[in-house]
């Protein structure tokens, strides 16, 4: 009865993990709200907003959690951090934020274009096929259909966040980067997961399972 939600938790693991995406928006959640109430004390919303981060990956660790999404996590949030300090300016702390989503946007549209897919490249492996699915048109078409959804999940955080950044508004750009990170990640994922199975991938391989 389990076996969809694994499967899924499997291509999301894959996929960089919901766990990171939340990671990286409730420190940016606390530093909005440390640099506003402190009247702008931008070290202080930076510390807060790393010291948090570094709680969360800790709490990951212990609980046994793989060491590359916490330690991913803290990463993300303390090179955020010291970028706002070094700049001066409150909204950099988002800044590689969106550099991330313009990467990634980037990068599955380039391996579109190139014809190997990046979700064709992650989903591969992990049902068995390996590369062998860019022989088959189909699979081709599936996997590049799926990449472009995630070309639209990047495209579309940088096409809300970026004028806020640039526009420095700080508190709507905190929000936003919430509202469009796990939420809008999660039902891209749905969606992926709806549109591999439909597609033809053999979903149950995800698991290594291939129990009825």
């Amino acid at each position: 009865m389990s076996e969809p939600k694994d499967q899924q938790r499997n291509l999301l693991d894959e996929l960089g993990g919901p766990q990171g995406v939340a990671d990286s928006s409730i420190p940016g959640l606390l530093f909005v709200a440390v640099y506003s109430i402190s009247a702008g004390e931008l070290k202080l919303a930076a510390i807060s907003a790393v010291a948090l981060g570094a709680l969360i990956a800790l709490i990951r660790l212990a609980r046994g959690e793989s060491a590359k999404y916490a330690l991913g996590g803290f990463i993300g949030v303390a090179i955020a951090g010291f970028i706002a300090t070094r700049t001066g300016r409150a909204e950099d702390f988002f800044l590689p934020g969106l550099l991330f989503n313009a990467g990634y946007a980037i990068a599955y549209a380039v391996s579109i274009m190139v014809g190997w897919p990046l979700v064709g490249l992650l989903v591969g492996p992990l049902t068995g096929e390996g590369m062998s699915w860019r022989q088959d048109p189909e699979k081709v078409r599936l996997f590049n259909r799926t990449s472009w959804l995630w070309v639209g999940v990047f495209v579309t955080r940088l096409l809300v966040q970026l004028p806020l950044y640039l526009s420095g508004a700080l508190l709507a750009l905190g929000i936003a980067k919430t509202a469009m990170g796990l939420p809008i990640f999660a039902l891209a994922l749905w969606l992926t997961y709806l549109i591999l199975k439909r597609g033809g991938v053999d979903m149950k391989r995800l698991t290594g399972s291939e129990s009825t």
